[in-house]
């Protein structure tokens, strides 16, 4: 496992996100090219650590992230292929971290969705389908008491085409597991809200899709 660590740790790529200084540590986005050619975006962490009760002394923030990859795509929310993640502890560098995942082929955030004329090319009717598509993506989410955390509209991603609609989630590096899946709907959903543009015929329809598959309403939202 050391090896295969290090081996991805010495591939180097084009930086799209580069090192910024946050919890204490150092992190990262790479972009390079798989040996089939598939797109890759590395993440790479040193000392980037998170704290809770159940890690007091610090647990490096790409396996949280790894473990909400995992989360939530077994309760059916789309998000990108993992390729690699693990993290690696030494003398010299303390805690290092690599996520490794497969760029989502096709898709766009959903503010670039607008901003490149979706709306107008596919017309009200595949916008309402889609807006609802993406509340029922988050309620699988929070239904299975999973909170992203960081639920901005740049994280929602969608692939529009003559075949149809797909939604995506990314930036899991903040999401956790709650106690109850009315705690994470509110946290997100309030969220979401505040970091977006649909007005409110647009977010009725997205909470319309939420809740018929989140099986209420949301208490407190």
């Amino acid at each position: 496992m050391a090896v295969q660590f290090e081996q991805w740790w010495q591939r180097q790529g084009e930086w799209v996100e580069a090192p910024n200084q946050r919890r204490g540590g150092e992190s990262g986005v790479q972009r390079l090219r798989d040996a089939d050619g598939s797109l890759l975006y590395v993440k790479r962490q040193v000392g980037h650590l998170y704290r809770n009760l159940l890690h007091p002394f610090g647990r490096p923030t790409v396996l949280r992230e790894r473990d909400a990859y995992l989360g939530l795509s077994r309760l059916g929310v789309r998000v990108p292929r993992l390729v690699y993640c693990d993290a690696s502890h030494g003398a010299e560098h303390g805690w290092r971290g690599l996520l490794i995942s497969e760029a989502l082929d096709g898709f766009v955030d959903i503010d670039s969705w607008y901003a490149q004329g979706g709306l107008e090319q596919w017309g009200e009717s595949l916008h309402l389908q889609l807006l609802q598509q993406i509340g029922a993506m988050l309620a699988r989410m929070n239904r299975g008491r999973w909170q992203h955390g960081c639920l901005y509209a740049k994280h929602v991603f969608v692939k529009v085409d003559a075949q149809g609609v797909e939604v995506a989630l990314l930036d899991l590096e903040k999401s956790r597991k709650r106690l109850s899946r009315q705690r994470a709907a509110r946290h997100d959903l309030r969220q979401l809200k505040r970091h977006s543009s649909w007005n409110d015929a647009q977010w009725q329809q997205l909470i319309y899709g939420y809740q018929q598959v989140f099986g209420g309403t949301i208490k407190g939202l």
